[in-house]
């Protein structure tokens, strides 16, 4: 009922101000018929045409810049009608509804020049800033507005479309201006001047317009209509017709040739204007020029709704993401567009674009309405707006996990994560017997869950079992998230070469029907749409229709980053206002550095536990869990990290710390051997902070080592916990490898260990340099199992594969990253492994 009674109020508005316009327009009249020297309304009218040029010259001669032209028509000057005793101005209504036709096409220099001076004459009579005009110019690809040049710099006249795609692409957006105005009310006018008419549908399409009324807020002038070979042209709706013949137009019906359908209009011929001074197209194009920026500048808050978290996401999320002329363009994650493909070449804007269109989310929905997993695989900082940092401390809560510079296999980790939450939203609606998120108790909040994964080409990059496994669960949540309030937002600079989508990018891609590409981003539309070639920064096409051709929105989008004040403001209002509660996002960033002093879990050790758990590093999922071994009684439960890089004694030492915070002083004894000069300082420390925490610390050289090894291999040895540490256990194989007077070796004791230790409470933590070193010293690849816990760090994937026994391990090697395996538990992990504080570069050489 509201929204019947505020329509009823525009309607009334609008025909007050038409009566206002028309009571002027009769004022004027009466005026100039009275003349100077006769009052209005004097007996006897002489000399009319005289008169009538007075009355045409006053009403083609509004206030400038000062007309509404969406409220009613207005008088415009097509030329000059000749009778016999004289001539006056031919005047036609324009705007508020009404439009024209010409017979003949912008071919003819007289309809090119009609055509360029209506342009000029409603441009200067409307407000600067609310006349945007459109053309069309098929028949002479654009050359019927050279002349207007100016105007299209300016920013006023749009480049003319000259093809079919692009005719049909101005005709949407003009239909999308319509329908705008007349729900919203519309307060800029949509000039579409069609210099040849377009053919068939898109005629029918033209012609339409002509009978959307006032309150669609277009005019529309069309030269060539109709055809000369058109047996059923498209009726018009209120439209002046013009006809022209060699010599002159004819507005009326002339003797002879009756014309209009009516028998009414100008029985008089009449010569149309020519084109309008080139220094008058300049001047008018910089006076618009200004008003034009104004009402095109796109501030950070034109995006964000009035109210903060009012909506409610039961049937989809929508956010405005930017304007198409001055109308705002609203998006929307539901059942039609529940996923959507960003493309755009680097420096295109899309960090910026994908900034506004979260933030604009963030502010309509609350945290219960709405969660966000975000991923970016460039080395960038596409979302640390979102979180928590040493200089600010503020995040957004909708945020849940956020990947920066991220690795594929947290990528891949993500996608499970939300692969998990399907899989429970999709038991929650059977256990309720409901179909749709909305229909399930509002008690525990179900948020529709938007996942933005930038660059995520990087994810699928190789055919290996992580691009594989990344490419399945990509295709299940692609499918089903719809159904379950999940959405994705796939953005890249490219959609070629991912190997590992070979095959799958109809499955997967098909279930993205809305497109946004910004300029260089015609990849993801279709490979006859290239839209968006030619856009300018700050811009982009969209398209609901998966890229077909002929079903592109322009839009222009601000720059976040461009007011930093004003997102920080916003940040922090969203913080503040965040539920009691609310945890910041699990944060991984793919550049930092893991320090066991600050892993939580490390924190929370303490003496008691049966089975001490070895720490070495964070493992690269959601949460980023701590890394860990437990050091039970089973054979083989002893720990190899292996790598020539010197991270190896820091993840040594934090394995050894952390061992050691779990037992009671006293009551267990650590054999710390540092046999290369690589682990010294790590090994020092070590010894130094386990005798400061009350524990049994011996240091031993190689030989020292051959004789505990020696010792250790006795069952009757055992006497409570003990933990052998070595710092580069290959330092001890030449003096392992000797045979006493009963051909005995250390390597032969060290086997012992491996196998009977842990039943005895002992257990080795080793550093090998070389995987080949720790096969032969544990007895060949047959022994594996006999240690269990496996840290890799710079081993090339395929040698560290055949030492396994898994050919297509998907491991390779770099900084800050090592593989975890624990042969009993069949884990196999990435982890971020634990380094010295402020040595991590030194570390990684």
């Amino acid at each position: 009922m509201g929204v019947r009674v505020g329509r009823l109020a525009a309607t009334y508005e609008q025909a007050v101000a038409a009566h206002r316009q028309a009571r002027e327009h009769l004022d004027r009249a009466r005026h100039a018929l009275a003349g100077p020297d006769r009052p209005t309304g004097a007996p006897g009218v002489p000399d009319v045409a005289g008169r009538l040029d007075r009355v045409g010259t006053a009403l083609a001669t509004p206030t400038p810049g000062a007309v509404d032209l969406t409220e009613a028509p207005v008088p415009v000057r097509v030329g000059e009608a000749a009778v016999p005793d004289g001539s006056f101005p031919a005047l036609l209504p324009l705007a508020g509804g009404n439009h024209l036709a010409v017979d003949v096409d912008g071919r003819d220099p007289r309809v090119a020049a009609l055509l360029r001076a209506l342009v000029l004459r409603l441009l200067a009579t409307g407000r600067p800033g609310s006349v945007r005009v459109v053309a069309l110019d098929a028949g002479a690809l654009g050359a019927t507005f050279l002349p207007l040049r100016p105007l299209v710099d300016a920013g006023v006249l749009a480049p003319p479309a000259t093809t079919d795609d692009e005719v049909a692409d101005l005709l949407d957006t003009a239909e999308r201006h319509a329908r705008a105005a007349q729900d919203a009310g519309g307060t800029e006018l949509l000039l579409v001047v069609a210099a040849s008419a377009p053919s068939g549908r898109d005629l029918a399409r033209l012609a339409a317009l002509t009978h959307a009324g006032p309150s669609a807020a277009v005019c529309v002038l069309l030269a060539g209509y109709p055809a000369p070979d058109a047996s059923a042209p498209p009726p018009l709706g209120a439209t002046t017709r013009i006809r022209l013949d060699d010599r002159s137009a004819h507005l009326g019906d002339p003797p002879g040739q009756p014309f209009s359908p009516d028998g009414t209009g100008l029985a008089a011929t009449v010569r149309l204007d020519g084109d309008p001074p080139a220094n008058t197209v300049r001047a008018l194009a910089e006076h618009l020029a200004a008003a034009t920026r104004h009402h095109s500048t796109l501030d950070f808050e034109d995006l964000l709704p009035d109210g903060r978290w009012t909506g409610s996401s039961a049937d989809g999320l929508r956010t405005v993401v930017g304007r198409t002329g001055r109308e705002p363009v609203t998006l929307a994650f539901d059942d039609a567009t529940p996923h959507w493909l960003v493309g755009g070449r680097t420096g295109s804007g899309k960090t910026v674009f994908l900034l506004g269109l979260l933030y604009g989310l963030s502010t309509r929905y609350g945290p219960d309405e709405l969660a966000l997993y975000l991923l970016d695989f460039k080395e960038g900082v596409s979302f640390t707006e979102f979180v928590p940092t040493d200089r600010d401390p503020s995040w957004i809560p909708h945020a849940r996990a956020v990947g920066i510079e991220s690795d594929r296999e947290y990528g891949v980790a993500v996608l499970r994560e939300l692969r998990r939450e399907l899989n429970r939203r999709a038991g929650a609606l059977k256990r309720h017997g409901v179909t749709k998120l909305a229909d399930l108790p509002r008690d525990r909040p179900t948020p529709r869950v938007v996942a933005v994964i930038d660059e995520f080409h990087v994810l699928f990059a190789g055919n290996d079992a992580v691009a594989r496994e990344a490419v399945a669960l990509l295709e299940e949540l692609a499918r089903k998230g719809r159904s379950y309030g999940i959405h994705l937002v796939l953005a890249s600079q490219s959609m070629s070469g991912i190997e590992a989508l070979y095959g799958k990018i109809d499955p997967i891609f098909g279930q993205f029907p809305l497109r946004l590409a910004l300029p260089g981003g015609n990849g993801v539309l279709h490979q006859l749409n290239e839209a968006a070639g030619t856009l300018p920064i700050g811009s982009a096409v969209v398209n609901a229709a998966a890229g077909l051709a002929g079903a592109n929105t322009t839009i222009r989008f601000p720059d976040a980053h461009a007011d930093p004040g004003a997102v920080a403001r916003l940040r922090h209002e969203l913080w503040q206002a965040r539920p009691a509660g609310s945890r910041p996002p699990a944060v991984f960033r793919g550049y930092d550095a893991a320090h066991v002093e600050d892993d939580p879990t490390f924190r929370g050790l303490q003496p008691g536990g049966r089975r001490p758990l070895a720490l070495v590093g964070r493992t690269v999922d959601v949460d980023l869990t701590s890394a860990c071994f437990a050091l039970d009684t089973s054979p083989g439960r002893h720990l190899a990290v292996v790598g020539t890089s010197a991270v190896g004694a820091a993840v040594l030492h934090a394995a050894t710390v952390s061992v050691a915070r779990q037992h009671l002083p006293g009551t267990a004894r650590f054999l710390l051997a540092p046999l290369v000069a690589a682990a010294d300082e790590v090994a020092d420390r070590c010894a130094d902070e386990l005798a400061a925490a009350g524990h049994l610390v011996t240091r031993i050289d190689a030989a020292g080592l051959r004789d505990e090894l020696r010792t250790l291999a006795e069952p009757a040895a055992a006497t409570g916990r003990t933990f052998v540490v070595v710092f580069g256990m290959d330092g001890a194989s030449g003096v392992l490898g000797l045979r006493d007077d009963t051909f005995r070796s250390g390597l032969d004791d060290l086997q012992v260990v491996l196998r009977r230790g842990p039943a005895h409470g002992v257990h080795l933590l080793g550093w090998w340099r070389g995987l080949r070193r720790l096969s032969e010293d544990i007895g060949g690849a047959q022994h594996r199992d006999d240690v269990a816990c496996l840290v890799a760090l710079n081993v090339p994937g395929p040698e560290l594969g055949i030492y396994l026994g898994v050919p297509d391990l998907s491991y390779t090697p770099r900084p800050n990253r090592a593989l975890l395996v624990d042969r009993h538990d069949q884990r196999t992990r990435l982890i971020v492994p634990f380094v010295r504080p402020g040595h991590e570069l030194d570390e990684e050489r």
